[in-house]
């Protein structure tokens, strides 16, 4: 019988929106806005800086205590500085020794864990391999969040109910997840398709990950942001891939209209503080979300402009594939050296 739920709800029966009442303009103070966090525990990767500091200053707000993982502790606690209830420690989701490290010191601690914002990522880079010999991207934005996530499975557990909110992008239509040569060893590196498959990997993290937690009480959702300014997300890709894009001139400058039209930093952050908050998602999961709530399947009928950002919306049903999803599951397992168990 549970087959034949999950396989009706990635079909599409749950992934809709809920005319949860927000839009691609509320911030993250609006949708958190009557919700307590008071004795809540939260971990967000990339808590200082961009949406995800925003997410951290919202969640402190609402009474949360935040674990921020840095790869660059100065600069964390440089942007964090005056910021009650935040724990800094160190982490590089591209070293998984670090990533041991910091779970072990928080399981030992013995706190639960509420709240596991997998935010942080890297975006339409030149090619680079981790130690182990992974495509960057892949390695940054899923596997070091997977590696991240099973570690901290028993505090998730522990939590009663708990959520597991990966930060995903639209820039999941740009790629599926090619299982046959994910890493770039036998084609020609593309950022634009090792991205996507990365945010693709997101998306299929999500599913399976809310598949097996579920009955002990933890859920997922993974999540476009929007289109943000003043973030530094695409910090080191090359300008002519937004010029091909259609969202800057000749000299490198982002077309005034389109500029327009991007969230700013506290808008960007609302999806991501609704996934994890929200009652209105209560018993679901395994959902893609975008401007603060459940989004379209984008199965061929939605009109996108790059040019547009407010047009760069919906899932593609082949993120959501259960089928793939446990393959996905299977292969990162693999890839990290763990086994997941769920007791």
């Amino acid at each position: 019988m549970e087959q034949i739920t999950i396989s009706s709800h990635y079909n599409g029966a749950l992934q809709k929106p809920i005319q949860s009442g927000f839009t691609a303009h509320s911030t993250a103070a609006e949708v958190i806005k009557g919700i307590d966090l008071t004795g809540k525990t939260a971990i967000v990767t990339g808590g200082y800086a961009g949406i995800g500091l925003e997410t951290v200053k919202t969640f402190i707000g609402a009474g949360a205590k935040v674990v921020v993982p840095a790869r660059d502790i100065n600069k964390a606690a440089k942007n964090l500085e005056g910021i009650p209830n935040v724990t800094i420690e160190h982490m590089d989701l591209m070293d998984p020794a670090s990533i041991d490290t910091f779970t072990e010191k928080f399981l030992l601690a013995g706190s639960p864990l509420h709240l596991l914002i997998n935010n942080a990522g890297i975006m339409w880079v030149p090619l680079q391999r981790v130690a182990r010999g992974y495509e960057s991207q892949l390695a940054t934005n899923h596997l070091g969040h997977f590696h991240l996530t099973l570690r901290l499975w028993p505090a998730l557990k522990k939590a009663g109910h708990a959520r597991v909110v990966n930060v995903s992008s639209y820039g999941h239509q740009m790629a599926p997840f090619n299982f046959e040569d994910p890493n770039f060893q036998h084609r020609d590196y593309d950022t634009l398709s090792g991205y996507g498959q990365s945010k693709t990997a997101n998306n299929l993290f999500t599913v399976e990950l809310d598949r097996r937690g579920k009955n002990v009480g933890v859920r997922a959702f993974s999540l476009h942001p929007g289109s943000v300014n003043g973030t530094d997300l695409g910090r080191v890709a090359p300008m002519d891939l937004f010029q091909q894009m259609g969202t800057h001139d000749a000299d490198g400058n982002i077309f005034p209209e389109v500029a327009s039209k991007l969230k700013t930093i506290e808008q960007g952050a609302a999806t991501t503080v609704w996934c994890a908050t929200s009652p209105q998602l209560a018993n679901l999961g395994g959902l893609y979300c975008e401007n603060a709530d459940v989004a379209e399947l984008d199965e061929g009928n939605i009109e996108q402009n790059y040019n547009d950002p407010l047009t760069l919306r919906g899932v593609k049903p082949y993120s959501l594939d259960p089928e793939h999803a446990t393959r996905l599951w299977k292969l990162s397992e693999e890839l990290i050296g763990l086994t997941f168990l769920a007791n």
